[in-house]
């Protein structure tokens, strides 16, 4: 049985992976508000291939991410186009949270104990999901924090605005490669909420939209259009 439609619901504090194949796209949405999903992207086909936030933010001469930014590999391919976004801002600079971080903001909490309730970090949160394909810590790549936007002061100490995300707001990508993607819906390294935060986030495959010359997400840099022409090499024969 073949399927081109999934939906699914991820909790807070939670963790998933999946094979997106090229020419797929993921509609993610914010169901309470205050979401954030770390992900991490990897070539299925080559796992030493993965996202590379600098060149990702250098290489289209920005801080953000939205509508038009594409998400590159290391190897100068584009894994994913950002073709939908209600927000106008996803950060990639700020990693993860740690297992000491959430202890010291929030106290201790785990799963034997605590089931459903625990207070789980977005770094052993990523470890599990690397774990599922033989990967481990040497693998963990800077992650995208979607949902997520910060700020900086004069000395260039950097905030999370906790109120960014409202409820239904969406982000969607379209997979220009077959992608391995993990997430996480653990906080934000700088979330400084009073109570753990628990927002769910809905998950969305169905097929793409066929890339024509004049796609938006191609055309937005320069430096896209060589990426996408990586793929085309990359695809040769395919």
């Amino acid at each position: 049985m073949s399927m081109n439609h999934y939906s699914t619901e991820i909790p807070g504090a939670s963790h998933w992976s999946l094979r997106v194949r090229k020419g797929m796209q993921m509609r993610l949405t914010d169901l309470n508000g205050g979401a954030n999903v770390g992900m991490l992207l990897y070539n299925p086909e080559n796992l030493l291939e993965r996202y590379n936030a600098p060149d990702t933010l250098k290489g289209q001469h920005t801080f953000k991410l939205s509508k038009g930014n594409c998400l590159y590999s290391d190897m100068g391919r584009v894994f994913a186009s950002i073709i939908e976004d209600s927000l106008g801002w996803h950060e990639t600079v700020c990693g993860n949270s740690n297992a000491e971080q959430i202890k010291a903001r929030w106290g201790q909490r785990d799963y034997q104990s605590d089931r459903n309730e625990w207070h789980q970090n977005g770094y052993n949160a990523f470890l599990v999901e690397l774990a599922k394909y033989g990967l481990g810590r040497a693998d963990m790549a800077a992650n995208l924090n979607l949902f997520s936007k910060i700020g900086t002061d004069d000395e260039g100490n950097m905030t999370l605005d906790g109120q960014y995300s409202k409820p239904g707001s969406q982000v969607v990508l379209r997979f220009e490669m077959d992608t391995l993607v993990l997430l996480h819906t653990c906080p934000h390294p700088l979330n400084n909420a009073e109570a753990y935060p628990y927002n769910p986030v809905q998950i969305e495959l169905s097929p793409a939209d066929p890339v024509d010359d004049d796609d938006y997400c191609r055309n937005f840099r320069p430096e896209n259009q060589r990426g996408f022409m990586n793929n085309a090499l990359y695809h040769l024969g395919k």
